[in-house]
């Protein structure tokens, strides 16, 4: 090594080696924040708490008279910066869209309590949790923040299309996704559920879906041009990956023929907590080349 190199390199394992002590003594500290271009962030207050929500605004003019596509992701703290990214480099694709992500007032990638409770369903009669457990059951203020107050609100910002909004939701926030569909099919277009977590609460999602199945075939639930993208990883549970895959067997079987397009995917190398990031692409080109009439 000629002295020259040494002498850089050196001076390079002495500045990494330095870096843990600067950034403990706040040598960076007075440095401005990363922002992304093209986004807004602001928060709105709901009875549990606020929510934090960041949104991606269009580039591209609406190419539909209609307006803009909004796509609207639950555990927006640790999903907005890979479905962002996604639709940044794909704007032929996703460039009249908009990404609204909905998460909590933290820097952390989840908050647990809030979305334990925010995606859950409300607990029967008499029930009390088991201490020690998170809070549950607030899925119906969430179904009510949803529709009443933030597709409203991201109405009142910019022109969009009411027929293709899409919600998107990961494990828990998978199985809540769901839970709107069966309550409140006509807020949401498109339904996105990744690894949902039908298992929870044995299975309590399946008499809700058995009640949405039979309220369709009997007309009482309008489904021309709703889509449902079920969404699971090869390296996920066998259980994880067989019931969502069931899933979207039974459903398609049962309501294709009432207008609801069901389709699965599975990533074949993803994991539980890899596959909502990995899938970014997929979900946006699903979801943002459906045909509607």
């Amino acid at each position: 090594m000629s002295g020259l190199t040494r002498r850089r390199w050196l001076t390079g394992a002495a500045a990494l080696a330095a870096w843990p002590a600067l950034a403990a003594r706040g040598a960076f500290a007075a440095a401005p924040r990363a922002s992304l271009p093209d986004t807004q962030q602001f928060d709105l207050d709901a009875p549990g708490g606020a929510y934090r929500i960041q949104v991606l605004a269009p580039r591209r003019k609406p190419r539909r008279s209609a307006g803009h596509p909004v796509l609207y992701l639950l555990d927006g703290n640790a999903f907005f910066g890979a479905y962002y990214d996604a639709a940044r480099l794909q704007d032929d694709l996703a460039g009249d869209a908009i990404v609204v992500a909905v998460g909590y007032p933290s820097d952390g990638p989840f908050d647990f309590l809030r979305r334990s409770y925010d995606f859950s369903p409300p607990l029967p009669p008499g029930t009390v949790p088991p201490a020690g457990q998170p809070p549950l059951g607030g899925e119906l203020a969430l179904h009510a923040f949803l529709a009443d107050v933030l597709l409203p609100d991201i109405a009142a910002r910019f022109p969009v299309d009411a027929r293709r909004q899409i919600l998107l939701g990961h494990s828990f926030g998978g199985m809540y996704a769901l839970a709107m569909l069966y309550a409140r099919p006509a807020v949401f277009g498109q339904i996105v559920a990744i690894s949902p977590s039908i298992w929870w609460q044995d299975h309590y999602l399946l008499p809700r879906e058995r009640e949405f199945v039979a309220r369709a075939q009997a007309g009482e639930i309008a489904l021309s041009n709703k889509r449902l993208l079920l969404i699971a990883g090869g390296a996920e549970s066998p259980q994880t990956v067989q019931e969502t895959r069931s899933l979207a067997q039974r459903l398609d079987t049962a309501l294709s023929g009432r207008g609801l397009g069901v389709d699965y995917a599975e990533l074949p190398d993803e994991t539980h907590m890899s596959v909502p990031v990995a899938a970014a692409t997929t979900v946006l080109r699903h979801v943002l080349s459906a045909r509607w009439s």
